[in-house]
């Protein structure tokens, strides 16, 4: 199976090397740098969901699992939507929905806002916070601030229709939320939030796993358990797909 990995806003496709390696002996795994992002150039008009979907849907072919990390999660379930015939399974890990705190990028500034929006992603020291930081801030203001307002701009438009258009096996990775003063919190073991409670009622077959105690990386902090959980869905999603 191919297995397409993309990942988060301000971040890079070297986000998923634990993945890679695990399942590279058994899937095709990509994981490519976004437009803007790692190696990848792009312009301001290149800042959109849409745009990254449209890159995203060039790797996919018949029987793709597409995964994705939190902006990824809807470069994915944007791809998925218009390539439906071809995806076999979605996997979103830490995703979320954001809303009215988004006016923060302009009200702070780029770099002011990478500080704190990143900041509450990294509990756990061991992750080198001070690099995805730096690596964040390499992105330009304008491409950033641009791709954050489409990113809001998309969350309250296309979302929902999104969600409506899963045809395919989904799971929920999540380990933190967005609690109602917008701070990001870690998930405990049965906890839920509003996100995971919008998945649930737009798709009621998603299978949803908490990993707990870590934080918005969970592809980094809990890497085995993540390429775990994705090699066993990939096999169930493979297995639905041949019913």
């Amino acid at each position: 199976m191919r297995i397409v990995c993309v990942h988060g806003y301000g971040c890079g496709g070297e986000d998923w090397d634990a993945q890679r390696a695990a399942l590279a002996p058994r899937h095709e795994v990509f994981a490519p740098d976004l437009p803007g992002h790692g190696s990848t150039p792009g312009a301001p008009q290149d800042a959109s969901i849409a745009r990254f979907a449209s890159e995203v849907a060039k790797l996919i072919e018949p029987a793709t699992l597409l995964v994705g990390h939190s902006m990824g999660c809807r470069v994915v379930l944007e791809a998925a939507k218009n390539n439906s015939s071809d995806v076999a399974g979605i996997v979103l890990i830490d995703g979320s929905r954001i809303g009215s705190a988004s006016n923060r990028i302009e009200a702070l500034g780029y770099a002011r806002f990478i500080d704190g929006f990143f900041g509450a992603m990294i509990p756990n020291p061991l992750l080198q916070a001070d690099a995805l930081l730096a690596r964040a801030k390499r992105m330009p203001a304008d491409f950033g601030t641009a791709l954050f307002r489409d990113i809001v701009r998309w969350d309250a438009a296309e979302l929902d229709a999104a969600l409506a258009a899963v045809r395919v096996p989904l799971l929920a990775i999540q380990s933190t939320a967005i609690n109602p003063e917008g701070k990001r919190v870690m998930l405990k073991a049965g906890e839920s939030s509003p996100w995971l409670d919008l998945l649930r009622r737009g798709i009621p077959s998603a299978e949803i796993r908490i990993i707990s105690s870590v934080g918005h990386f969970t592809q980094i902090e809990a890497a085995d358990e993540v390429s775990r959980l994705i090699g066993d869905f990939s096999a169930c999603a493979l297995q639905e797909r041949r019913r």
